[in-house]
């Protein structure tokens, strides 16, 4: 098809999860709540890393950096699925498209590599403590950091740009509640099967490789514990075992969507509530009931509270 012969295309208009007015309502509901959620599981998160001195080590470092970034893929998503529950025409123009793509890859890749950077972090702190302070240092942490976030940002880039280097003129209609670069790419009015295959090769590939590699630190973890399991052994193991299920609902996700080509199924959707909503909730649950350092600093801020409204 001649792009030439077509109007570019200006806006593209979401389906959005239901049809049904009724149904959407209930949502809205639902969503806000979640949302609020997130948003406050998260800070308070990052707030109580921050306050206690306790929680200055690599591995909460990295715990107030998933907390940031589970906050801006909902962020980017989120208010305007929101706002669509309450309206009929569900449309966002080409630039807020591309600028959704942008973050929610910018995140979402940013965070492959820090639950990547957070196995490791927690194979050294289990298999070679003695030298864990050496390995793990404040140098080394930022270093890690710098790569991880330098690293989301290039894929982003060049998938934006590869996003906004097609025609598109129609159609227009995207089957989810937000912008993805598959679902966009497969409707520019070009041939897109060697994109769409390039796209598989790079979100997809770098997915199952961090899986492989998050996996991998696993099976050395727990061949370590194996034959003994000191009281901060069993500490580190349960820290362990809220990671492996963070690491499987993300990964899950990307694994999904990204190593396949783009086509729409039912199930994308539902797989995308739990990219952008479900999963950046279960993140603040996870890791403050099921970590006792957290929970022990949670109760200090919280006596602190109490004393500084009684005074």
């Amino acid at each position: 098809m001649d792009p030439e012969n077509h109007t570019r295309v200006s806006e593209f208009f979401l389906l959005g999860l239901t049809t049904n007015h009724a149904v959407e309502l209930a949502l809205f509901t639902f969503f806000v709540v979640i949302y609020v959620l997130i948003i406050l599981g998260n800070i308070l998160i990052i707030f109580t890393i921050a306050h206690d001195q306790r929680l200055h080590s690599p591995m909460y470092f990295f715990l107030s950096n998933l907390s940031v970034i589970d906050i801006c893929p909902s962020s980017v998503v989120m208010p305007k699925m929101l706002a669509d529950f309450l309206v009929d025409k569900k449309s966002i123009s080409f630039e807020e498209c591309v600028a959704q793509i942008f973050f929610l890859h910018l995140f979402a890749c940013t965070e492959i590599f820090l639950l990547t950077i957070m196995a490791y972090d927690c194979c050294i702190a289990i298999c070679n403590p003695m030298h864990y302070g050496t390995i793990m240092s404040r140098k080394m942490c930022l270093q890690l950091a710098t790569v991880m976030w330098m690293g989301g940002l290039m894929h982003s880039v060049s998938l934006t740009a590869l996003t906004l280097s097609l025609p598109y003129c129609g159609p227009s209609a995207i089957d989810n509640f937000f912008c993805d670069a598959p679902l966009i790419i497969k409707l520019s009015c070009t041939n897109t099967h060697v994109l769409e295959m390039l796209l598989v090769a790079t979100s997809g590939l770098v997915s199952v490789v961090c899986f492989l590699v998050l996996v991998t630190s696993y099976v050395v973890i727990l061949v370590s514990l194996r034959n003994h399991l000191s009281e901060g052994q069993h500490k580190a193991l349960s820290t362990c075992a809220a990671h492996l299920t963070v690491v499987t609902l993300f990964l899950g996700h990307c694994i999904f969507i990204y190593l396949r080509p783009a086509k729409s199924l039912a199930a994308d959707k539902v797989v995308s509530v739990f990219f952008t909503a479900i999963t950046p909730l279960m993140n603040p649950i996870i890791y403050t009931f099921r970590n006792e350092d957290m929970k022990n600093a949670l109760r200090k801020l919280r006596r602190r509270q109490i004393d500084s409204q009684d005074k």
